[in-house]
C-alpha cells in the first residue's frame, strides 16, 4: 500500500501507536528510576576517566521514539503521548513519595536503602518534570515544521536538528531549576555539566540515526501514512482528534 499524505487532525486507526507510546512511556519512567539516581565512570582509552549520569544512556532514546512519534504519526499524536508520559511521571513521583514516607515494619529493616534508591529532592523531581515537558514539545514541534520545509527529505536533518533544540531546552530547563545554588554547584559547573549532557543526548540521537530509519520507514509502511502538519494546531493544550 502506497503511503497516502494527511494531516495529523484527521482521525484513524493506526495498528502500532498504542505499542510505540507505550515503549515511549517505559523508557521515560525507567530511565528516571533507574538511570537518574546513579553516577557512572568509565576509563576511555585517549579522554581518561569519564564521570556521567548513567540515565543519559537510556533517557534520549525517549526523544528518538519522540521523533518517531512526530514523523510517522504526527505531532497532534506526539502531543497525546508526551501528555501521557507527563502524567506518569507525576504519578510515579507522587507514589515514591508516598510508599518512601510511610513508616517501615518493625521488623523490615531496608529502610534506609529504599529511601536510597527511591527518595527524590522535590527540587529535581520538579526540575525533571517541568524540562521534560518543555523539551518534548519543542522536540515535537522542530520535527513538525521541519518535515513541512524538508518537504519530507532528508530525515536524518529533522530528528538530529529536533534533538539538538529540544535538548538544549531540557538541558536549559532541568540543570540550573535543579541545581543552582545548591552546595557544591557553582554557576561554572552547572553551565558544564548542562552543557556536556546535551552534547551526548544529541550525540546518541545521531548514532541512533539508522535506527530511527529503520524503525520508521517500518512503521509507515504497515501504517500506509504520510503524515504532514500543514493544518495542526501546534499549542500543547489543544484538543487531539482520534
Amino acid at each position: 500500500m502506497e503511503n497516502q499524505p494527511e494531516t495529523s487532525a484527521k482521525p484513524r486507526g493506526y495498528k502500532y501507536f498504542d505499542f510505540v507510546m507505550a515503549a515511549f512511556v517505559t523508557i521515560l519512567l525507567l530511565s528516571n528510576v533507574i538511570g537518574a539516581g546513579k553516577v557512572a565512570q568509565v576509563d576511555l582509552p585517549v579522554a581518561g576517566m569519564f564521570v556521567f549520569g548513567a540515565g543519559v544512556l537510556f533517557f534520549p532514546v525517549s526523544y528518538v521514539i519522540g521523533d518517531i512519534l512526530t514523523e510517522v504519526y504526527g505531532y497532534a499524536a506526539a502531543r497525546r503521548c508526551i501528555w501521557a508520559g507527563f502524567g506518569a511521571l507525576v504519578f510515579m513521583a507522587f507514589m515514591a513519595w508516598v510508599v518512601v514516607a510511610l513508616p517501615p515494619a518493625a521488623d523490615w529493616g531496608n529502610q534506609a536503602a529504599y529511601e536510597a534508591v527511591f527518595g527524590q529532592v522535590p527540587r529535581i523531581v520538579f526540575a525533571s518534570i517541568v524540562a521534560f515537558w518543555a523539551g518534548e514539545f519543542v522536540n515535537s514541534y522542530v520535527m513538525a515544521r521541519m518535515k513541512i520545509w524538508t518537504q519530507g527529505k532528508a530525515l536524518w536533518s529533522r530528528t538530529i536538528g529536533s534533538t539538538f533544540v529540544g535538548q538544549g531546552v531540557d538541558s536549559a530547563i532541568f540543570y540550573p531549576l535543579a541545581f543552582l545554588g545548591v552546595d557544591g554547584w557553582t554557576t561554572e559547573l552547572v553551565m558544564i555539566v548542562a552543557l556536556t549532557q546535551w552534547a551526548l543526548k544529541v550525540g546518541w540521537e545521531a548514532a541512533l540515526t539508522p535506527v530511527t530509519y529503520a524503525v520508521v520507514g517500518w512503521l509507515k509502511r504497515r501504517e500506509g501514512i504520510e503524515v504532514f502538519d500543514t493544518d495542526t494546531n501546534f499549542s500543547p493544550f489543544a484538543k487531539s482528534e482520534g
